[in-house]
């Protein structure tokens, strides 16, 4: 999936000696192997070595070809086999849940050690201080216990998005079950109730650690208007970086749980079977990134703390030592976990979906929405599409629009037995048709009148607008209208996000300044598979 206003990962795509394919959720083959050229399936979060791995790529002479992806999505591939053949490595922040996927870990080769960040949580300096977790050991529990409080807020990626979400629940679930071995199902069921508490605080949720803290930062300075948030839980990386940014009021104040964290390793990965000249790529790119000049080199750019023995931390690390803690060594204990997460504990969702069904969506794009959308209801049985589907206890609305807005169709997904409410979601879903003209801020404004006494009524939900179209407003209200309309709107409804998604012949221009206007975020789909931008929008509900 191409994401808009990724600046980095442009920059990269932008290399001569380093190339990429930016879209996310695939495995679109990078071609035929070439010698001296290593193909690498690796996680978005690398982009930011875009200046060292210039400088390693010319010195080694190795070419790299990277394709972005998702933990999730990169696990599954390996898993299904999509990688042979495609790839040689791959480069996730941790090989953690692909080990624990027996058919991915059959796949994995040697491993090589780059780099490391601990997911940790980072608060204002302001907020630290008021709790007094300045100069002091805290805990996962006393952190649960004022999260559970509402003594302060943050945000967090979704777990089955972002490997930096995913290192936090284990972190903070392996930490609260105290059994000093890898958290199982049984353990996960008897600390809900704590993890309940924990995750009552969280204010925000992405699908990626750099959004996330775009997003924070956004928030701090008021440049958009959402609440602002206490703090994050990322790497230690990123709030390193963020700090070094200077673009934030106020520094933030990194806390690191005593009992423990879970830290990502950053494993350049060869696959079995990769050729001798993919074999001879991996290693003289992996020497050349683990000599002691290069090592200073990730820490100085990228924040990351070298693993190489003999390479001092910088001054920005305030803790040296860590404790690390364990991670669920099954599939099962995986699933379980994510699916207690988005099913029990994690705050319910409120989600208004704004279908373009005008006469341009007629054919191969009004089947391609209504497959996107009944893959939400349970009907994708991939590794992605079960933690990615409508969840318990979320409200869904789905509102199509023509010349004019339509009636729109809320489904509350209860918790005890969901499918009749998925089922129903599905036969709206199949029965949306192609006809009429295109009111996209007529529709939006509807959107708006909807969710207003929803949010009065309860607002203690994540709530987001999905707003997408395949052409440019031809009826109604003006892109003009809306700016001018939008400051009085009341204030819970302005902090409402919306993430438009853009496809066909689509107003890039107007779509993005709506996204930013709102604190969401922009998605172009033209020439991706709907289903999978709908799947990666999920992440930030």
């Amino acid at each position: 999936m191409k994401r808009w206003m990724t600046a980095g990962l442009a920059a990269l795509c932008a290399l001569t000696l380093v190339s990429c394919d930016s879209s996310e959720g695939g495995t679109r083959s990078l071609g035929e192997a070439e010698p001296g050229t290593l193909r690498v399936l690796a996680g978005s979060e690398l982009a930011d070595l875009q200046p060292l791995l210039e400088q390693e790529a010319a010195a080694t002479g190795v070419k790299v070809k990277f394709q972005f992806t998702g933990t999730l999505e990169g696990t599954e591939s390996l898993g299904g086999g999509k990688v042979d053949g495609q790839y040689d490595a791959v480069w996730f922040s941790s090989n953690r849940y692909p080990a624990a996927v027996p058919e991915a870990a059959k796949r994995l080769g040697e491993q090589v050690k780059i780099m490391s960040s601990p997911v940790v949580l980072g608060l204002s300096a302001s907020a630290a201080q008021r709790l007094g977790w300045t100069g002091r050991p805290v805990g996962w529990g006393e952190i649960a216990e004022q999260a559970g409080k509402k003594a302060f807020t943050y945000g967090m990626t979704d777990p089955s998005a972002s490997n930096s979400g995913f290192s936090a629940l284990v972190g903070v679930a392996s930490a609260l079950a105290g059994a000093g071995n890898a958290v199982d199902a049984r353990q996960i069921a008897s600390v809900t109730p704590k993890l309940t508490e924990f995750f009552s605080a969280q204010a925000m949720s992405a699908g990626s650690s750099g959004w996330l803290s775009e997003a924070y930062q956004r928030r701090a300075s008021g440049q958009d208007p959402g609440k602002k948030v206490d703090g994050l839980i990322n790497y230690e990386s990123v709030l390193l970086s963020m700090n070094a940014s200077g673009k934030l009021p106020e520094p933030l104040t990194l806390v690191y749980p005593s009992d423990g964290v879970v830290t990502a390793d950053y494993p350049l990965t060869l696959l079995q079977g990769a050729n001798s000249d993919a074999r001879d790529a991996h290693r003289k790119l992996a020497e050349r990134l683990r000599t002691p000049d290069t090592q200073r080199k990730i820490m100085e750019t990228t924040q990351r703390r070298p693993v190489v023995p003999g390479v001092p931390l910088g001054q920005q690390f305030a803790q040296k030592d860590l404790v690390e803690l364990p991670f669920p060594a099954t599939q099962q204990a995986v699933d379980a976990l994510l699916g207690a997460y988005f099913d029990k504990i994690r705050r319910p969702s409120r989600t208004l979906y704004v279908l373009d069904t005008s006469g341009s969506m007629a054919g191969d794009r009004i089947e391609s929405l209504r497959t996107a959308l009944i893959g939400l209801t349970g009907a994708d049985g991939s590794l992605t599409g079960r933690h990615r589907r409508f969840r318990s206890r979320e409200e869904v609305t789905m509102l199509p629009f023509d010349t004019v807005p339509g009636r729109p169709e809320t489904f509350a997904v209860p918790e005890g037995d969901p499918r009749p409410t998925l089922d129903k979601s599905k036969s709206f879903a199949e029965g949306l048709d192609a006809n009429g003209g295109t009111a996209i801020y007529d529709s939006l404004q509807r959107a708006y009148d909807i969710m207003g006494p929803l949010v009065a009524r309860d607002p203690d939900r994540f709530t987001s607008i999905v707003l997408m179209t395949d052409g440019e407003n031809a009826s109604g209200s003006t892109f003009e209208d809306f700016q001018r309309k939008f400051p009085s709107l009341p204030e819970a409804v302005r902090q409402i996000p919306v993430f438009t998604v853009i496809f066909g012949e689509g107003d890039s221009a107007e779509l993005g300044e709506v996204a930013k206007r709102t604190g969401g975020n922009v998605f172009d789909a033209r020439g991706d598979v709907l289903p999978k931008v709908f799947q990666e929008i999920r992440g930030y509900q």
